[in-house]
């Protein structure tokens, strides 16, 4: 890793944690009922919608109800988003004329974007209308991000509340993430956006003249435009057109990043240079996917009323962020060893990074698509500006390892942090039978219940994932769209599996799109968010519950140095005991294969 990736790495999570400081702290005035913005001019749009919908501010939930509503929630957003998709073939604003999508497919989009896992197994530029990209997928790009930061505001206030049975109001949180953090923020970039060369529009797609004219050999049709049977006759064919998709992609991308939803608008997702021209908006981007999740530890820790809390937990973030970062730029920069060997690729120097340039665009380079790279996999968000199929093994291994650890480390709108909370409940836990007390954190008396929901939770999604990709290379109709050979076919498929129960990114070079697939991945979207997000409202009731306890001399503290160590450490050995052996069948494998063979 040369001088200019590491300054660049530096550069972004300095800003990055430089601007999610004060986003925390508006954000904790938001979601608390505090915020000069929402008491001065919020109330009023606030206490129509309530109105309109016949929800009660003032009436607080339990942990079940509160579940319940969410789950409420989701189910009517994919019927919501599945009509459009299947109808949009009646629907206007599609230039195309697209028809409506597949039954399997439809239901594939629509659970997989309600639940912000947003797998795509469609090209939205080849597939959908303007309308349906706007009414369908922009919207619940909105809502399941809101939706994810109302689950983790439950759960904080969970920690912050003592001998109370309720944990807020879901249609409350929902509403005030949407209207005063989500939607402002979302028109900011969507401007930065266009002012980098993002198109937005409602144009037909453009035929323009390309700069070069382009021969290429066709068969011969008859007068109905069929082919010739037989041994067709070949001529000769010049191209001198190229069309242009147009659309409304900067209002899509801007919620995309900002709500870590990563659905394209293009099929090539956001190395498009309609969605993303410049290295400065590569930043933004980056800046954009982690900017909320990082906010929302400064959000746990004034709510909480222990500051120092959402310190430990935000230096814990930031050490293994930078540390997957060094290792996925130096893999990339490596290169391929017997590459190297021939001088087929460049060289590091002081001023350009060699190595892997496969899959990656020229505009941007190695240190921005490895910043990239780390941060859509390390936050839920699943879009990509480099082709992560094309990845070194060990680069592919970083952001496989990523998704699996659940995306922790920042991640997405809310799952990030409850994420990274559940293993800090599990470290307390750890701590306290090492020295043998009763497990205590931010006051609250760790018990069976919380550990029982904590193990599900953790163990969740490697079941998923695992007993999935098992199945798969075992099966027929698993391996079907399997196009590379040795070792990289297993990590096709287990990268498929891993961001299917979490960010929906892909290694791009596994076909999806058949029916069993699509039906197994919407299944295990819906499944994995349902579940995981019942069992975190049910320990944020059982915390709310409980009595407050006094700090005394035998209290593990969770806010210094030996905290966050613990906190790593717990995090690497669930993810070792759990990955490493399928890790080893596929990336690691496909490394040891490349130096023997180099």
């Amino acid at each position: 890793m040369n001088a200019n990736s590491f300054m660049q790495t530096a550069l972004f999570i300095v800003v990055l944690i430089a601007l999610a400081i004060p986003l925390g702290r508006y954000m904790s005035g938001v979601l608390d009922g505090t915020s000069v913005v929402l008491r001065k001019f919020g109330r009023p749009v606030e206490a129509v919608l309530y109105r309109i919908a016949g929800v009660d501010p003032d009436a607080e939930m339990s942990w079940k109800h509160y579940a319940l509503a969410v789950l409420l929630f989701n189910v009517l957003g994919a019927l919501f988003l599945y009509a459009p998709l299947r109808l949009q073939g009646m629907l206007p604003a599609n230039p195309k004329g697209f028809a409506g999508m597949t039954p399997d497919a439809a239901f594939n989009t629509a659970v997989s974007f309600v639940t912000n896992t947003n797998w795509q197994d469609y090209g939205g530029d080849s597939t959908l209308g303007y309308l349906a990209q706007m009414l369908g997928l922009t919207v619940q790009n909105f809502l399941s991000a809101a939706t994810g930061i109302a689950v983790i505001v439950a759960l904080i206030r969970g920690f912050k509340r003592h001998s109370v049975q309720t944990i807020g109001n879901f249609w409350v949180d929902l509403t005030r993430t949407t209207l005063y953090i989500l939607a402002p923020f979302a028109v900011v970039f969507a401007l930065v956006f266009v002012s980098q060369g993002a198109i937005q529009n409602f144009r037909a797609y453009q035929d323009v003249s390309t700069l070069q004219v382009t021969t290429y050999q066709a068969p011969k049709t008859d007068a109905q435009g069929n082919a010739a049977r037989g041994n067709p006759v070949m001529h000769d064919v010049k191209a001198d057109k190229q069309k242009l998709p147009m659309g409304p992609v900067a209002s899509q991308e801007a919620i995309k990043m900002l709500g870590t939803n990563g659905g394209g608008f293009f099929n090539a997702n956001s190395a498009h240079p309609y969605e993303n021209p410049t290295p400065f908006l590569n930043f933004m981007q980056m800046l954009a996917t982690l900017i909320i999740p990082a906010a929302l530890c400064v959000v746990f820790g004034r709510t909480v009323g222990d500051r120092r809390q959402s310190y430990a937990v935000l230096a814990a973030m930031t050490i293994a962020f930078t540390v997957v970062c060094v290792g996925e730029i130096s893999a990339e920069q490596s290169g391929n060893p017997p590459f190297a060997s021939l001088r087929v690729d460049t060289h590091e120097s002081a001023l350009q990074a060699g190595g892997n340039m496969e899959g990656k665009e020229t505009r941007l380079g190695i240190a921005q698509s490895g910043i990239f790279t780390v941060a859509t996999t390390a936050a839920s968000c699943g879009a990509v500006d480099n082709m992560h199929d094309s990845l070194t093994p060990l680069g592919g291994l970083v952001p496989m390892l990523l998704i699996q650890l659940g995306e922790v480390i920042f991640s997405g709108v809310g799952s990030g942090l409850y994420g990274m909370l559940v293993f800090a409940l599990l470290a307390v836990f750890v701590a306290g039978l090492m020295i043998g007390r009763t497990p205590e954190y931010v006051g609250t008396k760790i018990e069976s219940f919380e550990m029982k929901m904590v193990s599900i939770a953790i163990l969740l999604t490697p079941l998923i994932v695992l007993v999935g990709t098992s199945i798969s290379v075992l099966t027929a109709a698993g391996t079907a769209g399997i196009t590379n050979p040795g070792a990289h076919r297993f990590s096709e498929i287990l990268y498929a599996f891993s961001s299917a129960a979490n960010n929906g990114s892909a290694f791009a070079s596994l076909s999806v799109n058949t029916p069993p697939i699509t039906r197994c991945s919407a299944s295990r979207c819906g499944s994995a968010a349902s579940a995981l997000s019942c069992r975190l409202l049910a320990i944020a009731g059982s915390l709310a519950a409980k009595k407050r306890l006094a700090v005394t001399a035998g209290t593990l503290p969770t806010h210094g140095p030996l905290f966050v160590v613990l906190l790593l450490g717990t995090l690497l050995l669930v993810s070792a005991l759990t990955y490493v052996p399928a890790l080893a069948l596929g990336p690691i494998v496909e490394h040891l294969t490349m130096i023997a063979g180099h």
